[in-house]
């Protein structure tokens, strides 16, 4: 599924002020790190996350892995910075 770039621009400029709520270690991810990005992307739906791999082609290929897997879209990467998004699979509660 594509995203258009306009709807890119929106999330990346709302993700600039996020501050990283998720940091994947050198270890790369395991199954505790991907049960708790889930339960965040499902709280907050986008998210900037902290990559502390030494060189650039891993953290590239690290987060792929984790958008492929957890059905997301990278929105922005820079250094060792990303924006990560996925809509809300559960519909919010309307209080009426």
């Amino acid at each position: 599924m594509k995203m258009s770039l306009s709807k890119k621009k929106l999330l990346r400029g709302q993700g600039h002020k996020l501050k990283p709520i998720i940091t994947i270690s050198d270890k790369g991810l395991s199954e505790a790190l991907i049960n708790e990005f889930e339960k965040t992307i499902d709280h907050h739906q986008l998210i900037k996350i902290r990559i502390r791999n030494s060189d650039r082609k891993s953290r590239i290929e690290t987060l792929d892995e984790l958008c492929h897997m957890t059905k997301s879209f990278l929105i922005s990467s820079i250094g060792n910075t990303a924006i990560i998004f996925r809509e809300n699979s559960k519909p919010t509660e309307n209080p009426e």
